[in-house]
């Protein structure tokens, strides 16, 4: 009788240890208040990832340049850059194009850029 009701006691201390009040603990933690800018963000991001093939003039198919701010924010904006790297790695019309796919922090800098209202 004893065991058992140390083995309650013991799940029970367990169980009640074991909460959650708030979401931050789940989270990636983000910096907010940094303001994402294109010249000191972005551009190095799209020069990495993207020139090989949406560079002035666009090779091996690329559709546009990705070569200055606003070739950039035009392509969010109307073209949807953002959803074309978010794609799942080997989905249709992910970008790059048969490379890998970006990042999550990565792609989150460029939502948040976007978000900030496109600072240069």
């Amino acid at each position: 009788m004893n065991i058992k009701l140390f083995v309650i006691i013991v799940l029970l201390t367990t169980l009640s240890s074991c909460n959650n009040d708030s979401t931050s603990d789940l989270t990636t933690p983000t910096n907010n208040t940094v303001t994402i800018k294109y010249s000191t963000d972005i551009a190095s991001i799209i020069n990495s990832n993207c020139l090989n093939c949406h560079a002035s003039p666009p090779i091996n198919g690329a559709p546009m340049q990705l070569t200055t701010y606003d070739d950039v924010k035009n392509a969010i904006l109307t073209r949807g850059l953002i959803d074309r790297v978010s794609r799942a790695q080997g989905s249709g019309g992910m970008m790059p194009d048969a490379g890998t796919r970006l990042p999550q922090a990565t792609i989150d800098k460029i939502i948040k850029w976007q978000t900030d209202g496109f600072v240069n």
